[in-house]
């Protein structure tokens, strides 16, 4: 159960949890009032000597990424993600804090709270009402500092001048921007998560079995998170140390989700240093940074890490800038609202829940499936099997059906839907890989002296519906003329009212010698016009 601490109350983090990776959130709201919540790193002297560990809606993560900024959450106006064993020695102490955005008061808040969450389980909660506060615009509202061991505090103490009295206490100071013109602010965007950006995930459910130390977690949201809110800026915030800085300025990260102000400094950037560093990798160049839309989070990558490295994203959590959405996207579903659809040369996708009837296809190509589907073994009988095994023209099946959609594949072939309606094709077995249970099928033969065993055998189909046809490598539609000839071994299907005569270039006295040319039957195709060959650049 979760201690419950009032303003002052203290205690050690190993007293409430064993772990070290823990979830902070924040609650705080008032009727027409937006806010900011931040945390400050500071050193031994409580001062913000180094601007890179000031976390807010600008700068989400540290440059070891021990402090992250995850958004609203869980029920959670803000919550970040705390590393206690990354956070660098300098490092001493975590102020998380609250500003107003605008006119307002902290004495107008409702009911809030700062938590800590370990392993998906909070462990201590600080409430805290706007009864507690009159005029102030600045709130510290709980702190982790070292003391030899970490500890966490209840602090509740406000400022009423705003962020320009918190900063001005932490040993910062807000710079002076400059006015921006009248029609400006239109084209600033503020602060905001993408309008159809998934609700952020809670961060790894408990552990099954007791572990030394919990892992991180966020608590699990009773309902969906809230919607993003209004954006909270017309402007950044520039603020920077009044402590002298190091010459080490290109450490200074730059804006996140938010494009600068012509020649304006970033936070804790001396006026006069060079532009932000370019957009990550997976980014089109030339449009400025964070334009025509705010860059969806954990996407600038921090100072010190290299253009192309995935940053930002809470361990646990799949990357999902947009440099990788980019280079996924050709490679995105594609639903066309029909039955049979190609996804790319060698992936078929069949939607059972059009057409109604069920999909026959070889047994194993099902690569992937979505929905309620049920797969059967389709037994040719008795007959059929004695026949396949006669002429070479079984087919091992299986019926798909249900409401789904179902993925098929054999070996990188190449898949190619031919549509028929009501007339019919002629495809070997072996070429076969899907087609609607609602085609007539049945072996035909093709007669002629010059083939080993005497006869071709092949597969017709006819009626309404779509064959799936495979190749190796990209073949070739030829039509059918009085000179089209083509090896019984590479032909794959023809239209079925084609005349098909064996053509053998066997002479005895060709024979009477060793060796030929390797080309001895091959089959002429006859037919009116309209008719077709099909043939891959592959002999089976």
């Amino acid at each position: 159960m979760a201690r419950e601490f009032q303003r002052g109350h203290k205690a050690k983090i190993s007293d409430l949890t064993p772990g070290t990776d823990l979830y902070v959130g924040v609650q705080i709201a008032a009727p027409g009032l937006t806010f900011d919540i931040s945390c400050f790193g500071l050193d031994a002297h409580e001062q913000l000597s180094d601007d890179r560990y000031f976390i807010f809606f600008n700068q989400p993560k540290s440059p070891e990424e021990s402090i992250q900024l995850l958004g609203a959450q869980s029920g959670d106006t803000e919550s970040f993600r705390v590393t206690l064993d990354r956070i660098p020695a300098a490092i001493q102490k975590l102020s998380f804090t609250a500003t107003l955005d605008g006119s307002g008061q902290m004495s107008q808040i409702g009911p809030g709270y700062i938590r800590i969450v370990a392993g998906g389980e909070e462990v201590v909660r600080y409430a805290f009402t706007g009864s507690e506060f009159t005029t102030e615009r600045a709130v510290m509202l709980g702190d982790f500092y070292l003391k030899d061991v970490w500890r966490f505090a209840a602090v509740g103490q406000g400022f009423d001048g705003g962020l320009d009295a918190l900063l001005k206490n932490f040993g910062g100071e807000v710079a002076e921007e400059e006015a921006p013109p009248a029609a400006a602010p239109a084209a600033v965007p503020g602060f905001a998560p993408p309008a159809q950006a998934a609700a952020p995930p809670a961060f790894g459910a408990p552990p099954a079995a007791p572990q030394p130390a919990p892992s991180f977690g966020a608590p699990s949201a009773p309902a969906p998170p809230p919607a993003p809110q209004q954006p909270m800026h017309a402007a950044p915030t520039i603020a920077a140390p009044l402590a002298p800085q190091t010459p080490q300025a290109p450490q200074a990260p730059s804006p996140y989700g938010q494009p600068q102000q012509p020649h304006q400094p970033e936070f804790g950037q001396v006026p006069g240093q060079g532009a932000p560093p370019a957009a990550p990798f997976g980014q089109q160049a030339p449009a400025p940074y964070g334009q025509p839309a705010p860059a969806p989070y954990g996407q600038q990558p921090p100072v010190g890490m290299p253009p192309g490295v995935p940053q930002g994203v809470p361990q646990g959590v799949p990357a999902t800038g947009a440099g990788l959405r980019a280079a996924l996207q050709p490679y995105k579903e594609t639903a066309t609202g029909q039955r049979w659809t190609p996804q790319n040369q060698q992936l078929m996708r069949v939607d059972l829940t059009m057409g109604g009837a069920g999909v026959l296809a070889r047994q194993g190509s099902m690569v992937m499936y979505q929905g309620k589907v049920d797969f059967g073994y389709k037994s040719a009988g008795f007959v059929g099997r004695a026949v396949g095994n006669a002429t070479g023209q079984e087919m091992q099946l299986m019926r798909c059906t249900g409401r789904g959609q179902v993925f098929l594949a054999e070996e990188g072939s190449h898949l190619h839907p031919i549509e028929l309606q009501g007339d019919a094709i002629c495809v070997s077995a072996e070429s076969v890989l899907a087609f609607d249970e609602s085609l007539q099928y049945e072996v035909r033969r093709v007669e002629g002296h010059g083939i080993p065993g005497g006869a071709l055998f092949t597969m017709q189909f006819q009626g309404t519906g779509t064959v799936i046809v495979k190749t190796h490598g990209t073949p070739v539609v030829l039509p059918v003329t009085p000179t089209t000839f083509a090896d019984c071994n590479a032909v794959v299907a023809w239209s079925a009212a084609s005349q098909v005569i064996v053509s053998s270039q066997v002479r005895l006295r060709r024979n009477a010698y060793p060796g030929h040319s390797g080309e001895t039957v091959n089959l002429q195709f006859r037919g009116a016009p309209g008719n077709f060959i099909v043939v891959q650049p592959y002999e089976v």
